[in-house]
């Protein structure tokens, strides 16, 4: 036993590449409280900046090539022929509602093959561009990747739409080879799923045709490489090409855990498998059938996730969150003392997210209606998802600031302003949060509040006229994002002002108090809190004790 946790904690040394960013939750349309299929997504890379994209429709002539750019690097990898038709995409979400996110979870390296053109960034935009279901969309980007190469690890991608929810694992087959490796399982109408930089298909029914898509050589490929030697209907994509070792299941799988955990009973049982270090751990299942219908609402609180109320939690007292009991922790996730290997626990909620959204896919409404990317432009915690409607053509200034990147702020960007105030939080972050927590979720109320009347309008004005009620989507989701954005300058002062010198000022009916004379009234000074003040005499002894009188 000794050995085997030695040999998981020199494979967890040995994943410098392997940044475990980005989570996926799935959620089924009879497993949502209106039908909705709903998807989520964190975009998680330290110095990543992303705003929200955009490609219009259009008509291509042929003979027209695209060029393609590595989404990570902006590395140029070739060209292909466009489409003779391409959708409109705003973000994630195409007009059709059809959603696709992603995460990396690596897999053999050896597969990796680096002369594709296509990689995983390229061909989520691709795929979007090109299809008006889910099904559409797998077959266009399985297609592409083994005609044109795929140039990425191991991802696996979300693929929604508003009838199903998809979730397809992918990988190359060596240097050179220009081939791939897939398989993609539709997760049940009344099911929830997840993913989050690990491998989840494990065995699946290669004759459900209906529900089971697959390359020809997913399984011929590991025979030919040594990799699988038994029955077809034993083999397991994760357990062949990207076994779940300590950090697929502590630092990944427990994001998913965590996620099932919040919805289902009876997951305790599963508690094992998300600690990693039990090797004869009961598996999750891919999907789960919940204990109650999820709401937007549900998923966006998921998305916040620090592991709360778990055995996995940080918000514990402990001295790993500081002061003010942040539930964050530094990064690399491993770290050495003393020649010993430890390592960070890493929940669904990180401060390295670029871009975060939610996405509700409707079937009854008109499509440029129905979908809305609930979209925000930093960490899902620290942000108010704004809606953005599948149809729009024109992004918020926020979202899309000329002249704002990687190391140019700018306070009329979304990222950057809501990076100022979250990185205000993060270390006075039991002091600070629940001023942003309120503005937060005032703010997002807002937004359900006046859904129902805002898209009764636009109904109104699609039944006459679609251009114009696309349109008065489209103004109205600008109009929210920027007045979030403006809010949340008006926080940033607030916070300033309030918790300046990590003290507390005093506030009289929404005004900050003054005494008779003018002056700014006395501020508290709270101290450090109890559970903190315990930690340090614990780790300090008397080295700070008061001298007792005599």
């Amino acid at each position: 036993m000794k050995q085997y946790f030695k040999a998981l904690l020199i494979a967890a040394s040995l994943l410098p590449l392997r940044s475990f960013a980005c989570t996926n939750f799935i959620v089924g349309k009879k497993a949502s409280v209106d039908g909705s299929v709903i998807c989520s997504y964190n975009a998680d890379d330290y110095g990543m900046f992303q705003g929200l994209c955009h490609y219009a429709a259009a008509t291509h002539k042929s003979g027209e090539m695209r060029k393609i750019y590595d989404w990570d690097t902006g590395v140029y990898h070739g060209e292909i022929p466009e489409a003779s038709v391409t959708y409109n995409v705003i973000g994630n979400i195409n007009e059709y509602q059809v959603t696709i996110g992603e995460t990396t979870y690596g897999g053999r390296e050896e597969m990796v093959d680096s002369t594709g053109i296509i990689d995983y960034g390229s061909l989520i935009y691709i795929g979007l561009q090109r299809s008006r279901t889910a099904r559409e969309a797998i077959r266009i980007m399985t297609s592409l990747a083994e005609k044109y190469g795929y140039n990425s690890e191991g991802e696996t991608f979300t693929i929604c739409d508003p009838n199903e929810a998809w979730i397809m694992e992918m990988m190359g087959t060596g240097a050179g080879s220009k081939g791939v490796v897939w398989v993609a399982m539709r997760i049940p109408d009344d099911a929830i799923c997840g993913h989050a930089n690990q491998s989840r298909i494990g065995k699946f029914n290669m004759k459900d045709k209906k529900n089971v898509l697959y390359s020809k050589n997913v399984i011929s490929y590991a025979r030919k490489m040594g990799w699988f030697s038994g029955k077809d209907a034993d083999f397991s994509w994760k357990n062949t090409y990207a076994f779940p070792d300590f950090s697929g299941r502590r630092i990944c799988d427990a994001r998913v855990w965590s996620f099932f955990h919040r919805f289902a009973d009876g997951m305790d049982k599963y508690l094992p498998w998300a600690l990693g270090k039990d090797p004869n751990a009961e598996d999750m299942p891919l999907w789960i059938v919940p204990k109650h219908k999820l709401s937007v609402q549900d998923v966006e609180t998921a998305m916040r996730d620090h592991y709360e109320g778990t055995p996995l939690a940080i918000d514990d007292n402990s001295i790993g969150g500081g002061i003010w009991n942040m539930p964050y922790r530094p990064t690399p996730l491993y770290f050495k003392v003393n020649g010993k290997l430890y390592f960070n626990e890493r929940p669904t909620s990180t401060q390295q997210t670029g871009f975060s959204y939610v996405s509700q896919m409707r079937s009854w409404l008109p499509r440029q209606i129905g979908g809305v990317l609930w979209f925000g432009n930093d960490d899902g915690n620290m942000v108010a998802y704004t809606p953005i409607y599948c149809g729009n053509t024109v992004q918020p200034e926020c979202y899309n600031t000329p002249g704002a990147d990687a190391v140019t702020f700018s306070d009329k960007n979304a990222f950057w302003v809501c990076n100022w105030v979250s990185n205000m939080v993060y270390p006075r972050y039991s002091m600070l949060f629940p001023s942003l927590k309120e503005v937060r979720d005032s703010l997002e109320g807002s937004y359900f509040k006046q859904q129902a009347s805002v898209e009764e309008k636009a109904q109104a004005l699609y039944g006459s006229d679609p251009a114009s009620a696309v349109k008065y989507l489209n103004e109205y989701s600008n109009e929210k994002a920027q007045q979030m954005l403006a809010r949340w300058k008006q926080l940033a002062i607030y916070l300033i002002v309030k918790y300046n010198d990590m003290t507390v000022r005093p506030e009289d009916h929404g005004h900050f108090s003054r005494t008779k004379t003018g002056l700014g009234a006395k501020v508290a000074r709270p101290g450090y809190p109890e559970g903190y003040a315990k930690h340090l005499v614990q780790a300090t002894g008397d080295k700070y004790a008061v001298p007792e009188k005599k």
